[in-house]
């Protein structure tokens, strides 16, 4: 009795998987959408903000229609869309396979840009918690990176019209990377750890010596040379201070003094989506 039902168990099995593989597959519809048809799809999908969406019909638009304009217009959208979508990794490797294969295109030095605007905003972004946080507090990793990324815009593409943005956002990120040193420096100094925080000071009015940054820098160092019981050193450096800074708001702690820096970027910049190269 056991034997027969097994027997049939075993059959019921072989049949149920006979019949599923009789049974019509769920049919992609966008399996033979033409190129016209799977663009329009895929950029309704960006407009209304789905870009995990857009992503696999621009995949496949690319695929199934690799030469012409479309083909390298997915290839842009794709990178755009990862971008707009927080996945700092996928879009940064789209951007960099499309500058791979086609250094001498129109739009290339766009994903120059883009390949700047991912590094600027890494991770959730990098105004996402502008209100809330000093970015110079965060790993500087992303900061250099967006440097050089804007950089590599401005000194290949002088006159694209994303130059102008780029070198805005470079110094920016110039202040960016000297608070960052105020910030260590700052982080030293209330340790009591007075010779580490007066040389990153100095690193900060040695490196970014344009950089708004400066200022707090040159009085860290003014306070760090007293608590070393260097007044020479202390006094050489108040007398610049003074004679660059005479209203600094460091010399009067009480003085209520502007909105952060760092919130110059609080309304942003362009981030534009690719030019559409088909329309």
């Amino acid at each position: 009795m056991q034997k027969k039902l097994s027997v049939l168990v075993a059959t019921c099995a072989l049949v149920g998987l006979s019949a599923c593989s009789v049974l019509p597959k769920a049919a992609d519809e966008s399996k033979n959408w033409s190129a016209e048809k799977l663009y329009a799809e895929a950029r309704e999908e960006m407009a209304g903000g789905h870009y995990e969406a857009a992503i696999p019909l621009f995949q496949r638009l690319e695929t199934n229609f690799p030469f012409g304009v479309y083909a390298t217009q997915a290839q842009m959208e794709i990178a755009y869309a990862h971008y707009k979508a927080g996945d700092q990794a996928e879009a940064l490797a789209a951007v960099e396979r499309f500058i791979k294969l086609h250094p001498n295109h129109a739009q290339v030095d766009y994903m120059y840009y883009l390949r700047g605007l991912v590094n600027f905003n890494d991770q959730l972004g990098f105004f996402s918690f502008v209100y809330e946080q000093d970015p110079t507090e965060r790993d500087p990793r992303a900061t250099r990176e967006a440097f050089a990324a804007f950089k590599a815009l401005v000194d290949k593409f002088p006159n694209s019209k994303y130059a102008a943005d780029s070198i805005e956002r470079m110094s920016y990120l110039i202040n960016a990377m000297a608070q960052y040193e105020v910030h260590v420096a700052n982080y030293y100094y209330r340790r009591g750890a007075y010779l580490a925080a007066l040389n990153r000071a100095q690193d900060a009015v040695t490196n970014y010596s344009d950089a708004p940054a400066r200022e707090e820098a040159l009085f860290i160092m003014i306070r760090s040379y007293d608590k070393l019981g260097m007044p020479l050193l202390r006094d050489d450096t108040q007398r610049v201070f003074l004679l660059n800074y005479p209203n600094s708001q460091f010399l009067n702690p009480n003085a209520r003094g502007e909105a952060p820096w760092w919130k110059f970027w609080a309304k942003s910049g362009p981030k534009p989506s690719p030019k559409d190269a088909v329309e």
